[in-house]
């Protein structure tokens, strides 16, 4: 892969016309850069840091993170008296309300991702797309488990019949078989409509009445135990948002049965795909940032052109019919080109005009943390997901709270130690930032308070080791932009969801927008190796 040499203002470019220009190289932008090379296109792919992903890294260290929120890849200011020549500048407030605590260790090395806490399905659009760009031999991954916060208790959340009769779901006995009992049923039933959907012939185990229900009423149609719907809602479907409220109030974070559906659906496939990957889900060997590298490397065998400590600074205008043609980079030189793709940090009086896909008065938010520990979450794990349902903290949460636990296992961290990623969807910072110190607290412990209030004793008791042992932390807010089209096309930020099906999807989309007679990352496209193999996780 072509990259820049350490002193980029030197380099000139040749040649000086491309078919696109990608400006970043964070996950959307690194797979279109892939998808244009694949189709025939001539690409050049600059970033203006000094390292692949953008906002999509894994290669900010933590005690750098603060100043690099704080900064966003600002280019730097073009003046020109030319007409046709139209400075770029850099979007402000995408990353706000930044606290730390603590001394980040001197020893060993640490890699913290900006878009956790994320995880891969592994029957998910992600890994398919991995496979057929090649980038799956570039990348390890390693299973997560996946536990659920339930009054002051983490529970696992079985990933097979056998694991729901196996597991210790309730301290009465009697309740937890009627609650074993009643889940296994549903999990009969939702094995039975998948099967059901992927036959012509099938007949659907659950009416098409119900699949337009709310999920949660269908749900206690099920007969469910309340612990049992949330673990269904929140820590299996992956619902975002209280579904009490939102049926409540009728409001679009509401789940239907029928989206509840296809993400369980998601679930139960993923189990199972890979020998080594007990559960659903897989993390990547050295942090997310490896995954736009993946595409990087697949877009620089097609022939894509990578100078890094690059940014572009401004952009060049036909001034008689008023249309793009190219852009200026840092170094001053010129490149033409039919079609510019830019990362988020940067904004274009064309970007700026009024769009009806967003509300400016209230974009949408997430609530981010990162904490460096020396305990565990729960004894004797390492790569764990916890979900912290709606109202599990406080009343205030309104929205599902997310903690992925990594170990030193994954790269990421040295031995001894854990990075903990934290999230939760806001529309108020003051709540957002509130409801991930709560679980901060809940979990590590905090120099404020014992952590005790409202916890049970068998909490306090498991959870001992976990107990003071916060070394070090970062929590901020993060506004999240959407891909915007064009001749000038912006990618999105990275988002409030666990996986990347949004952001894959919309990158698709914006894939079709440039070339609607274009095959995306067709499957014959990626290099052929001698020891593939599409069984294993790692």
């Amino acid at each position: 892969m072509a990259a820049a040499a350490d002193d980029s203002s030197a380099v000139t470019i040749e040649p000086s016309s491309f078919d696109v220009v990608v400006c970043g190289t964070g996950l959307p932008e690194s797979i279109l850069a892939a998808a244009c090379a694949a189709a025939g296109k001539t690409v050049l792919h600059v970033d203006p840091n000094p390292f692949y992903g953008s906002h999509f890294s894994s290669s900010v260290p933590p005690h750098a993170l603060p100043s690099f929120l704080l900064s966003s890849a600002s280019p730097p200011s073009t003046h020109s008296s030319d007409a046709g020549v139209v400075p770029l500048q850099s979007r402000s407030s995408l990353y706000s309300d930044i606290e730390t605590l603590g001394s980040v260790p001197s020893e060993g090395s640490f890699a913290v991702d900006l878009v956790g806490p994320r995880l891969l399905y592994c029957a998910g659009v992600a890994v398919d797309l991995l496979h057929r760009s090649g980038g799956s031999h570039h990348v390890e991954f390693k299973s997560v488990d996946l536990l659920y916060w339930d009054h002051g208790d983490l529970f696992p959340v079985p990933a097979s019949r056998e694991d729901i009769f196996n597991t210790k779901l309730s301290e009465d006995a009697k309740v937890g078989l009627v609650e074993k009992t009643r889940l296994s049923a549903f999990v009969r039933l939702v094995k039975s409509h998948i099967a059901a959907q992927e036959t012509e012939e099938g007949k659907a185990s659950i009416p098409e009445e119900d699949l337009d229900l709310p999920f949660l009423e269908f749900l206690k149609k099920q007969k469910l135990t309340p612990k049992m719907i949330g673990v269904v809602l929140y820590a299996i479907a992956m619902a975002d948002y209280d579904q009490e409220d939102a049926a409540a109030d009728s409001c679009k974070t509401l789940l239907t049965t029928r989206d509840g559906m296809k993400t369980i659906a998601l679930h139960f496939k993923s189990i199972g795909r890979f020998a080594n990957a007990k559960g659903a889900f897989i993390y990547p060997m050295h942090g997310h940032g490896e995954l736009p590298q993946a595409f990087c490397r697949f877009a620089a065998v097609k022939g894509a052109l990578y100078v890094l400590r690059m940014p572009v600074t401004a952009l060049l205008m036909d001034k008689e019919k008023q249309r793009y043609i190219g852009t200026r980079l840092a170094t001053g030189q010129d490149i033409l080109c039919q079609q510019l793709i830019l990362d988020p940090s940067y904004k274009t009086p064309s970007l700026d005009l009024p769009s009806g896909s967003s509300d400016p008065n209230s974009p949408r938010k997430v609530a981010r943390g990162i904490c460096i520990t020396k305990k565990s979450v729960k004894q004797n794990s390492s790569n764990v997901l916890v979900v912290f349902p709606p109202k599990s903290l406080q009343e205030q949460q309104v929205a599902t709270l997310r903690v992925l636990q990594l170990s030193s296992n994954v790269a990421i961290c040295p031995a001894g130690m854990f990075i903990a990623h934290l999230s939760i969807p806001c529309v108020d910072a003051h709540i957002g930032k509130l409801c991930i110190n709560k679980a901060i607290e809940v979990l590590f412990g905090s120099q404020n308070s014992d952590g005790s209030e409202g916890h049970s004793e068998k909490t306090r008791e498991d959870n001992d080791d976990a107990k003071q042992g916060l070394i070090w932390k970062c929590v901020y807010v993060q506004e999240i932009t959407q891909a915007k089209p064009g001749p000038i096309l912006s990618c999105p930020m990275p988002d409030e969801y666990l996986d990347y099906r949004n952001i894959l999807e919309s990158t698709e989309k914006l894939f079709t927008e440039i070339y609607p007679n274009g095959e995306f990352l067709p499957r014959n496209s990626a290099p052929q190796h001698e020891d593939d193999d599409s069984d294993s996780a790692e």
